[in-house]
């Protein structure tokens, strides 16, 4: 999970891969604004067929959060 989660903010947010790791955050080590992080949320909600609630966004800071709250809902 973690490697489509990295190739998703390469390819789709031009993040360079060698600032990616689980405990990367997205504001802080990634410089994600807030639209980046809305189409993120939206790419992965199409990609894993699942829906991350709008409370629940606020806790996903790095992408360790994202990998296991994906993990956790499939």
């Amino acid at each position: 999970m973690f490697e489509e989660i990295k190739a998703t903010l390469e390819e789709e947010l031009d993040v360079p891969s060698e600032l990616i790791t689980l405990e990367s955050e997205f504001v802080n080590d990634l410089k994600l604004n807030s639209l980046e992080l809305a189409d993120l949320v939206v790419l992965c909600e199409e990609r894993y067929g699942i829906e991350i609630e709008e409370q629940d966004v606020h806790s996903l800071l790095s992408v360790g959060d994202l990998v296991e709250y994906i993990e956790s809902k499939k």
